[in-house]
């Protein structure tokens, strides 16, 4: 049954000569944990801010749209301003050897934005609106019942002289039936010297979402990303600037424990995974121990993505059994 970040069964018992089965709940999984083994990767579209080409810095940025710009900034342009549009946009990275070559770029080009409030850049297939931007519907990815995603994004801050408390979100969402943005999984990065030691080397941050269950608001809808600037009108609210790159969006099945046997005192079930993926199998004698007290069992390696698991200890007893992806 699968449930949560992982799944579980009741080792069988037997009463009156029949073998009983009974499923952990979904909580079990979520108890656990899971950790960063990531089977599919989902496309998105100018992942690396390389469309346009650029020869320096242009505010255009091909497949992603630009948060509307709110009712208290005023478009002044000139010298020492910039419009809203402006805020945001992609350019090339120096030539190798340059002070401010960025090492692991992907690519020729990155994103910069500004470190002001409500300054973003956003991509999914249902949206009607952005700034300075046409939503072209090619990412069409949907949350799935059943799986996990995990955003990775390669970030740096520090440019323009940022200070400390200058912050940024990196969230997956989905639109509601008003087409709002609906932020399910999200993760705010504050600005610090120690967190970004350098501007010349992107750290890869993540936003997870736990498996997807088939009565979520968001199983079924489009897949949202955004990139947004979160500093605050009445703190931190400009100076510096964020370098971005390398957006990447994976999703991962997750395992199912079924179809228990008990042969020569030794219980089995079946395992299924995605192909390849890594599963450790954890077994306690008390469903409400902590996940720090579960015995583990063994990781293994699920090649073809169904796979027999036998439980070699003799006489445990009543055991309850789960599996989670690992590295």
């Amino acid at each position: 049954m699968a449930g949560g970040d992982g799944a579980g069964l009741q080792r069988p018992q037997t009463t009156g000569g029949r073998v009983w089965l009974a499923a952990i709940l979904a909580a079990a999984g979520a108890a656990l944990g899971m950790d960063s083994a990531w089977a599919a990767s989902l496309v998105v579209p100018d992942y690396s801010f390389e469309s346009p080409a650029t020869t320096y810095a242009d505010p255009d940025i091909d497949s992603w749209q630009k948060t509307p710009q709110p009712a208290w900034w005023v478009d002044t342009g000139g010298t020492n301003s910039y419009t809203w549009a402006e805020l945001t946009g992609e350019f090339l990275n120096t030539p190798a050897g340059a002070p401010a070559h960025i090492d692991n770029c992907d690519g020729n080009q990155a994103l910069f934005l500004l470190a002001d409030p409500q300054v973003g850049v956003f991509q999914d297939y249902d949206s009607t609106y952005g700034t300075n931007s046409v939503p072209t519907h090619a990412f069409d990815a949907a949350f799935e019942a059943g799986k996990s995603y995990l955003l990775v994004v390669g970030v740096i801050g520090g440019g323009g002289g940022m200070t400390n408390g200058a912050s940024l979100e990196l969230g997956l969402y989905y639109r509601d039936d008003a087409s709002n943005q609906v932020v399910v999984a999200a993760t705010n990065l504050v600005y610090s010297s120690a967190l970004f030691p350098n501007t010349t080397n992107f750290i890869d941050f993540t936003a997870q979402l736990p498996t997807v269950e088939a009565g979520d608001a968001w199983a079924g809808r489009h897949i949202g990303i955004l990139l947004l600037s979160t500093a605050s009108l009445g703190g931190y609210g400009g100076g510096g600037y964020w370098d971005l790159d390398n957006v990447r969006l994976t999703s991962a099945s997750a395992p199912v424990l079924s179809g228990c046997t008990v042969t020569n005192g030794q219980f089995a079930f079946t395992l299924q995974s995605d192909p390849g993926a890594a599963c450790e199998v954890l077994a306690a004698a008390n469903l409400s121990l902590p996940a720090s007290r579960w015995t583990s069992l063994g990781t293994v390696t699920n090649l073809t993505g169904r796979m027999i698991f036998v439980d070699n200890t003799a006489n445990a007893g009543r055991r309850f059994y789960l599996a989670r992806l690992v590295e």
